[in-house]
C-alpha cells in the first residue's frame, strides 16, 4: 500500500499468517516467496496507520502545508521478508528515487512504524540503528530493545515485556500465588520473558517457578505431551504463558486429549484477546484466564475510514496483489480477473469491486477493542509531532550544530530522532504519549478476564489496569467482583509450595528446592516472630518474654515474696502476732513490776529484751514485699543489730546471774561491782554498738541493692536483695552467733546453780533453740531461690523471736498468772513450805 507525499513513512505489518519458500534446487531461477492465510488484524493495523496519516494531513494546526505519505508492506510473519520490507523502504526502489543536482534530498522514509515482533525488530532496528532511521514499534515488547546502545533509535507505543513481567508479578502478589508454571515460546519474547521473571520474582517476594517449559513451534506431539504431563504432576495450579497463538492452539489440543482441568492461566499481551481460543470446547479449560493486555483506546472516525476501503483493479498483476484486493478477495470469497484456472468453473466467483462491506459479517470493521491499532495510531502521531516540532525550529535557536535547525529540503532521519525523544502530546482518547530514556512509552496494561456465560458464548471483559507511577512503581488496580473463575468455589485457587509460615514460627528451607518451598519450625522460647513467613526469631528484650503463640513479646511474670499471697500473709500474721504477744507480755511485767518474780530477774533488762524482742518481730516485714533499695538496706541492718540488742541483753542476764552466785560465795562480792545497773546498760549498748558499726561499714562499702534475677525462671523476673557484700553479712550473721554461743555455754554453765528459778535453764533452753535455728537456716537460705530465701530468712527471724519469748518469758508468765501464790521471795529462794 502506498500513498506519494513530500514526507515519507514507513510501515511493516503482518498481512499474512505464513509464507511458502520456492524449491531452492539451484538449477532454475527461484521463485517468489509467496504468502497466504489472510490476517484480518494486520490488515487493519495497516489501514489505522493509513487512516492515521489522512487524519493528520487534514489537521491544520499539525504539519501545516506539508503532505505525509506512506509505504506500507508485509512481513508474512517471516524475519527475511520483513527485512528486505525494511531495507527497501530506508533505502527506496532504484527508479522512485529523484535527487536534485547537489545530490541531496529527502530519503524514501523518514520513519518506519513497525514491526509486529521482537526477533523481526531486533534484527531490523539493529541496522536501522546504524542509520539512525527511527523505527516506532506498535507490538515488539522484548525488553532487551530498551538497551540504547544496540538500538539507538527505536522507539515504541507498547510497553516492554519487563513491565509486563512485572505486572504479573504484581498479579501472583495480589492473590497470594508463589507456586506457578511459566510457558514461553522459543524465540526472543519468550526466552526475554523467561529472564525478567528469574530475575524480578524472587527480588519482588512475588514466588517461584514450579517449572519452566519452551513450547515448540512444530506440532511436536510428543514434546506437548511431556510438558501437560509437566503440568498435570506439579502442585502449581498457576500457569503464566508468553507464547503466541499457534503454541497456544496446539498445546490446547493436548490439554483437551488429557483432560487436564483446574489450572488459572494468566495470559500475555499476545494472546490474550486472541479469539480463535475463545470456543466452546477449550472454555471449559481457558475459562477464568487471566491476561495482560494492550491498553485500549478509541479512534474516531476509524470506521468510516474502513468502510471507504475499495479494490484497486488497477494493481491486480501478475506479480501479486496489492494488499486492498487480497483483502477484497479474502472477505467476499472471490477472485479479481485473471482468475486462476478452474476458478469458475469451478464455481467461484469473481470479484466486481463494487461489493458491499457493510452486507457482510467481518471482524474487520469492529472497532470496539482497538489495542494494537490504537498503539499504531499513537506511533504515527508520535512521528508526526515530532516533525511537527523539527520544522517549527527558528533559525538561530535550532538544536544542532550552530544553533542550526533542519529543513524539509535537508532533513536527516537522526535530527527525527532527536525530536521523538523530546515528544509528548495527548491523544483525542486523553492518553499522554512520551518516550523515556530508553525509547520506552508510559507503561500502563489493561487486565482481561475470560468470561464463560451460562449459554455457552464468551466474552473478554476488563477488570483492571496496571501502571507505572513515578512514586510507587508498578500500581495494580483490580475489580474483584467483577472477575470470573473457572472453579466450583467462584474464588480465586490456592497456588503455593507451602503454606505461609504464621507469626510465631520460622521459614528454614528445604534442601535442594526452590525458596518457596520450606518448613515452619515454632521459635524457641523467648523468641518471638510477628510477621509472617519470617526468616528468623528474634529475642525478646531482658524484661519481656515470648507469649504462649510466639507471636509477640509480654512483660515477664514478677515474683517476690508478696504480701498478696498465702506465704507472705501467713508470715505477716506471725510477725503481728509475736509483735503483739511481747506487748502484752511487756504490760504484763510492767503491771507486776513491784513483785518478786519480776524484780529478781532484772526487770530493767527483762523490759529491754522484750522491746528488742519486738523490733526482731517487725524488722521481718521489712523481708515481705517488693525489694527497693531503702528496704534492701534497712532490712539486713535492722535484723542484725535488733537481734543483737536481743542477745546482749541474755548475755548480760547469764553473766549477772553468774555474778550472783559467785557473790554468794566467801570471797566473791567483789565481782557484783562490775554488773551493776549501769554496767549492765553499758555492756548492752557497746555490743550492739558494734553490730551498728558492721553494718554501717557494710552499707558504705558495698550496700545491699534491689536485683532483678533472671536466672532462675526465663519467663519470670524475681525481684530480690542482694547483699552486695558477702563479707559484711557472713560478718553481721558470724557476729550474732558468737554472742549466741557465749551466752549458751555461760548458761549451761551456770543451769545446775542452786535456786527454785535458776533462769539459766531458760536461758540454755533458749539458745539451744536459737542456734539450732540459724543453724539449719544457713544451708536452706543458701539453697533456696528467689523468695523463697526471703521467706527462709523471715522464718527463721520469727521461729527463734518466738523461741526466745516462749522460752525466757513463758514460764514467769505462766507463774504471774496462774500460779501467784509462786510469786513471792520465799517461793523464789526455796524456802515454801512443802
Amino acid at each position: 500500500m502506498n500513498k506519494a507525499g513530500d514526507l515519507m513513512l514507513g510501515g511493516l505489518f503482518q498481512v499474512h499468517f505464513f509464507s511458502v519458500f520456492p524449491d531452492q534446487s539451484f538449477t532454475a531461477e527461484p521463485q517468489q516467496l509467496t504468502c497466504h492465510s489472510f490476517d484480518l488484524l494486520g490488515f487493519r493495523q495497516a489501514q489505522t496507520m493509513a487512516f492515521a496519516i489522512d487524519e493528520i494531513n487534514k489537521d491544520s494546526q499539525l504539519l501545516p502545508n506539508v503532505t505525509l505519505g506512506y509505504s506500507l508492506y508485509d512481513n508474512c510473519l517471516t524475519l527475511g521478508v520483513g527485512f528486505r520490507a525494511a531495507l527497501a523502504l530506508i533505502s527506496g526502489q532504484e527508479e522512485h528515487i529523484i535527487l536534485n543536482e547537489t545530490c541531496e534530498g529527502t530519503p524514501p522514509v523518514l520513519g518506519v512504524v513497525g514491526d509486529s515482533s521482537s526477533t523481526r525488530t531486533i534484527a531490523i532496528s539493529t541496522v536501522l540503528g546504524l542509520y539512525r532511521v527511527p523505527m516506532v514499534s506498535y507490538f515488539a515488547t522484548c525488553a532487551c530493545l530498551s538497551d540504547r546502545q544496540k538500538f539507538p533509535s527505536f522507539f515504541r507505543t507498547i510497553p516492554s515485556d519487563a513491565f509486563q513481567v512485572r505486572a504479573m508479578i504484581q498479579i501472583l502478589k495480589h492473590f497470594g500465588w508463589t507456586w506457578a508454571g511459566l510457558l514461553i515460546s522459543d524465540d526472543d519474547y519468550g526466552l526475554h520473558a523467561a529472564r525478567s521473571f528469574h530475575s524480578d520474582l524472587g527480588v519482588s517476594g512475588g514466588g517461584c517457578l514450579a517449572y519452566l517449559e519452551v513450547l515448540p513451534w512444530e506440532k511436536d506431539l510428543i514434546e506437548f505431551k511431556r510438558i501437560v504431563d509437566v503440568m498435570k504432576k506439579s502442585a502449581a495450579r498457576i500457569v503464566i504463558v508468553f507464547a503466541h497463538e499457534g503454541q497456544i492452539i496446539n498445546l490446547m489440543e493436548e490439554v483437551v486429549r488429557q483432560n487436564l482441568t483446574g489450572l488459572q492461566w494468566l495470559a500475555s499481551e499476545a494472546w490474550s484477546t486472541a479469539a480463535v481460543l475463545q470456543t466452546p470446547d477449550l472454555m471449559p479449560y481457558l475459562g477464568g484466564t487471566l491476561g495482560i493486555a494492550i491498553r485500549q483506546g478509541e479512534i474516531p472516525g476509524l470506521r468510516d475510514f474502513l468502510l471507504q476501503t475499495r479494490a484497486d483493479l488497477h494493481h491486480n498483476n501478475t506479480s501479486g496483489n496489492s494488499m486492498v484486493n487480497q483483502f477484497w478477495e479474502f472477505t467476499f470469497q472471490c477472485r479479481f480477473a485473471p482468475t486462476p484456472s478452474g476458478w469458475v468453473e469451478n464455481g467461484g466467483k469473481i470479484c466486481s469491486g463494487d461489493e458491499d462491506l457493510e452486507a457482510v459479517e467481518t471482524e474487520f470493521l469492529d472497532v470496539s477493542d482497538l489495542r494494537s491499532e490504537y498503539n499504531v495510531y499513537k506511533a504515527v502521531y508520535a512521528l508526526a509531532y515530532a516533525l511537527d516540532e523539527l520544522l517549527r525550529c527558528e533559525t538561530g535557536k535550532g538544536p544542532f550544530h550552530k544553533e542550526s535547525c533542519a529543513t524539509l529540503q535537508t532533513l536527516e532521519p537522526w535530527q527525527l530522532v532527536y525530536y521523538l525523544e523530546r515528544v509528548s502530546f495527548t491523544t483525542s482518547f486523553g492518553d499522554e504519549v512520551s518516550f523515556d530514556e530508553n525509547g520506552d512509552a508510559l507503561p500502563i496494561y489493561d487486565i482481561m478476564n475470560w468470561v464463560w456465560l451460562p449459554d455457552g458464548q464468551t466474552k473478554v471483559q476488563n477488570v483492571g489496569d496496571v501502571k507505572m507511577s513515578a512514586f510507587n512503581g508498578e500500581q495494580l488496580t483490580l475489580n474483584g467482583d467483577r472477575i470470573f473463575w473457572n472453579f466450583k468455589s467462584k474464588k480465586p485457587p490456592r497456588s503455593v509450595c507451602s503454606e505461609n509460615c504464621l507469626p510465631g514460627t520460622r521459614v528454614v528451607r528445604k534442601k535442594g528446592e526452590p525458596e518457596c518451598c520450606f518448613d515452619c519450625i515454632p521459635c524457641s522460647e523467648g523468641m518471638i516472630s510477628n510477621y509472617t513467613n519470617s526468616l528468623e526469631c528474634f529475642s525478646c528484650t531482658e524484661d519481656f518474654w515470648s507469649s504462649p503463640q510466639h507471636d509477640h513479646c509480654v512483660l515477664k511474670k514478677t515474683e517476690f515474696l508478696s504480701y498478696q499471697e498465702p506465704l507472705g500473709i501467713c508470715l505477716t500474721a506471725a510477725s503481728l502476732l509475736g509483735t503483739f504477744i511481747c506487748a502484752v507480755v511487756l504490760g504484763i511485767f510492767i503491771y507486776h513490776r513491784s513483785t518478786p518474780i519480776v524484780r529478781a530477774n532484772n526487770s530493767e533488762l527483762s523490759f529491754n529484751l522484750l522491746l528488742s524482742l519486738k523490733l526482731c518481730f517487725l524488722c521481718s516485714l521489712l523481708f515481705i514485699g517488693r525489694p527497693r533499695l531503702w528496704t534492701c538496706q534497712l532490712r539486713h541492718a535492722a535484723f542484725g543489730i535488733s537481734f543483737v540488742l536481743c542477745v546482749s541483753c541474755i548475755l548480760v542476764k547469764t553473766m549477772v546471774v553468774l555474778a550472783v552466785f559467785k557473790a554468794s560465795k566467801p570471797g566473791g562480792g567483789a565481782s557484783l561491782k562490775w554488773f551493776g545497773a549501769s554496767q549492765q546498760r553499758g555492756t548492752v549498748l557497746v555490743l550492739t554498738a558494734v553490730q551498728a558499726a558492721i553494718c554501717t561499714a557494710w552499707l558504705v562499702s558495698s550496700s545491699p541493692s534491689p536485683h532483678k534475677n533472671t536466672k532462675y525462671h526465663n519467663d519470670k523476673i524475681v525481684y530480690e536483695c542482694v547483699v552486695g557484700s558477702t563479707v559484711g553479712f557472713s560478718v553481721l550473721l558470724g557476729y550474732i552467733g558468737i554472742l549466741a554461743i557465749l551466752s549458751f555455754v555461760l548458761a549451761f554453765l551456770a543451769r545446775n546453780l542452786p535456786d527454785n528459778f535458776n533462769e539459766a535453764k531458760l536461758i540454755t533452753f533458749s539458745m539451744l533453740i536459737f542456734c539450732a535455728v540459724w543453724v539449719a537456716f544457713v544451708p536452706a537460705y543458701v539453697s533456696s531461690p528467689g523468695k523463697y530465701a526471703d521467706a527462709v530468712e523471715v522464718f527463721a527471724i520469727l521461729a527463734s523471736s518466738f523461741g526466745l519469748l516462749v522460752a525466757l518469758f513463758g514460764p514467769k508468765c505462766y507463774i504471774i498468772l496462774l500460779r501467784p501464790e509462786r510469786n513471792t521471795k520465799k517461793a523464789l529462794m526455796g524456802r515454801t513450805e512443802r
